[in-house]
């Protein structure tokens, strides 16, 4: 009690720092700027974070953190907009959205699904900074509850989402679920360093995959190319749909799924080491396990919204909780937070709980603040940002391929990001054609690093204790948390199994000849018999059991699909190819000729620099391929170009370079 008596006059304190005009204005400041880094789609709060940390050093703490916390508190709103909007996942916890969003948005309906993601938004950033503080005094007993047995199994459950995202084809949800998990052991192993699927000789590798771009060539590739074939507006109807109250009475009636995943988001963002790139799918499984109907799901149910967006807004409180009291980061936003803390002076611990306990709750009560900041203007701003669904789409994809390009060159600034975006964008087009479930592969690779690193440390500990007695080794394994979870994460398999069929992208199951998806299974069970043996090869034992026993029961999934396609007639749904029917099959352009559009700006960037290549690509382009005239196609290249180099001075950031600037030396941004 004495504890709440001395927390209470602190939180009035905290408010009382924070409502003073001058920390309001850095919020809003850090609001402004989350808002505008989140609707561009790859960038996110790390890129966000790390923009503002050279301007917090030297600053009063409660600005720098007004500062910072309001930017962290809004991306997760604002990233909103290009998931319902382009179908292009605006950061790694938002691509759940993007299942029922886009296709709210097709229908005409991309106001209600902004705003219902708004108002989810807003309640699950309340719900967090409400839970944050009564955690600081109560979470220290949860967080330290969680060893390693535990975070091994919140990754299975998070793997167990497969199950529910598999599509009509169970089979064909764990192979793309085990190659997602596979792409994500590419690289150095984490333990002892053995190489995987790369040697040196491409050092590109060696660092793996990296998250940014597989989910911008996974989801942002394949829908931008889709759309361009149509040479229309992303909504069908041409219409705006329905206003923002009716999004805000989808969210009433759902308001308890909301208060749930709200709960979840906080709960796996109060465990340390998860992050937040899977809390959006936990809860997305949740709100189709706990629906009555779920035949609409993955086709633009708004539940579908709500459930993902409440999650992700929740998670940055609880993610706060070991961020404050150990110096723990949940995430790769919240190490970046980290780095701001300690610019402020300020050490994160116990200590700064107890010692400068005022200054902790600021967080609180900005975090809360800017919740209801963000939400404000993204509700204000919904309806004419949603206009853009309404533009012939064909002028708006130059500008996405530009903006996703510059963002997926951030990650190791190398022009290999780029050619990586573009295989990893091919085989998200062929995934989509052969309804292959994009999500699972997320899944799987978002998962595969800490799935193997918790598993592994698990056998090791667990191992040790076996040795000593059978007793003190199913005491540490069997403990109530893990069995609660193992429970869940079967009961999760079993439902997902039984109600896959639900869950999809399409609606229609075109099907035709057998030749095209048995090439691209046969493609894939050879690169999964590569892996396998690769990892064979790898002679220290901890870095080669994860990749080997994933990719062999992959790869026996493969080897059973291919013996269903050998038995099965070509109108089973194995053989579904989106080519023969639906939007694509009659879509006015083709494919790799549309493709080829993006794979031409790569090959320009590679030979004469981005800017260079934007120079020729933007008006050759609008004038070709749009059929504008010389004047829009004039204005309309310059303004992409001044709007990217706008952005890169802002952020400080270069611009990938061709074989020119190798042997010339050309000032910014040429170089």
């Amino acid at each position: 009690m004495e504890m709440f008596s001395t927390a209470l006059p602190q939180l009035g304190d905290a408010l009382a720092l924070v409502l003073q005009p001058q920390q309001l204005m850095f919020m809003l400041a850090g609001v402004l700027l989350g808002l505008s880094v989140g609707v561009l789609p790859g960038l996110g709060g790390i890129a966000g974070l790390s923009l503002v940390l050279p301007f917090v050093y030297g600053m009063d703490p409660v600005s720098g953190l007004a500062l910072m916390v309001g930017l962290v508190a809004v991306i997760p709103t604002s990233d909103t907009f290009s998931s319902v909007l382009m179908g292009i996942p605006g950061s790694s916890a938002s691509q759940a959205t993007v299942l029922d969003g886009f296709p709210l948005a097709k229908r005409g309906e991309a106001t209600r699904a902004l705003s219902a993601a708004f108002v989810s938004s807003l309640f699950g950033g309340l719900f967090g900074a409400l839970i944050l503080t009564f955690f600081i005094f109560i979470a220290r007993p949860i967080v330290l509850s969680f060893g390693l047995p535990e975070m091994m199994m919140m990754t299975f459950l998070g793997m167990s989402m497969v199950a529910i995202l598999a599509g009509r084809v169970p089979l064909k949800g764990v192979v793309a679920g085990g190659l997602g998990l596979m792409a994500g052991t590419i690289g150095a192993a984490g333990a002892g360093g053995s190489l995987r699927m790369t040697t040196y000789d491409i050092p590109y590798l060696v660092d793996g995959l990296q998250l940014v771009i597989v989910g911008l060539g996974i989801y942002a590739i394949p829908e931008i190319v889709s759309l361009l074939r149509q040479d229309r507006p992303i909504s069908k109807s041409g219409t705006l749909g329905a206003g923002w109250m009716a999004g805000l009475r989808d969210w009433w009636v759902n308001r308890w799924l909301s208060l749930r995943t709200a709960t979840i988001g906080v709960l796996i963002g109060v465990i340390p080491g998860l992050g937040g790139s899977v809390v959006d799918w936990i809860a997305y499984g949740h709100a189709v396990q706990s629906s009555k109907n779920r035949e609409n799901f993955g086709k633009g149910d708004i539940r579908g919204v709500i459930a993902p967006e409440s999650s992700n807004n929740a998670k940055e409180g609880g993610g706060l909780v070991p961020t404050l009291m150990f110096g723990i980061p949940g995430s790769g936003s919240m190490a970046v937070f980290l780095g701001g803390l300690a610019l402020l002076g300020l050490s994160p611990g116990p200590h700064m709980v107890r010692q400068d306990l005022n200054i902790t709750y600021t967080i609180v009560w900005s975090l809360a603040i800017a919740n209801v900041m963000g939400t404000a203007l993204c509700i204000v701003a919904s309806r004419q940002i949603s206009r853009l669904t309404t533009i012939r789409f064909t002028l708006l994809a130059p500008f996405l391929l530009l903006v996703i390009t510059f963002a997926a060159f951030q990650t190791q600034q190398s022009i290999g990001d780029l050619i990586t975006l573009v295989i990893i964008g091919v085989l998200g087009i062929l995934l989509r054609r052969f309804d292959y479930s994009r999500p699972a592969f997320l899944i799987g690779f978002v998962l595969a690093h800490q799935a193997e690193n918790f598993t592994n440390s698990a056998i090791q500990i667990a191992g040790a204790r076996f040795r000593r007695d059978l007793e003190t080794g199913f005491e540490y394994i069997f403990t109530p948390i893990t069995i609660t979870l193992l429970v869940i994460t079967v009961a999760s398999i079993f439902i997902g199994i039984r109600q896959s069929k639900n869950i999809r992208e399409n609606l229609e199951t075109p099907t035709g000849t057998k030749r095209a998806p048995l090439i691209f299974l046969l493609a894939i069970t050879a690169y999964l018999a590569v892996a396998v043996a690769d990892a064979w090869s790898i002679s220290r034992l901890g870095d080669k059991v994860f990749p080997l026993v994933v990719g062999s029961i992959t790869l026996l999934a493969s080897i059973a699909l291919l013996i269903r396609m050998r038995l099965k007639p070509e109108s089973d749904d194995v053989f579904i190819d989106y080519e023969l029917g639906q939007d694509d099959g009659n879509a006015p352009h083709g494919l790799w000729r549309t493709l080829g559009w993006f794979l031409g700006l790569l090959a320009l960037t590679g030979l004469f620099g981005f800017i260079i290549g934007l120079i020729l690509f933007l008006p050759l382009f609008f004038r070709v391929r749009a059929g504008v005239s010389w004047l829009k196609t004039i204005l309309l290249s310059a303004g992409g170009i001044a709007f990217i180099l706008a952005l890169a001075y802002i952020l400080g950031r270069d611009f990938p370079g061709g074989l020119l600037q190798a042997y010339t030396n050309f000032p910014w941004p040429f170089r």
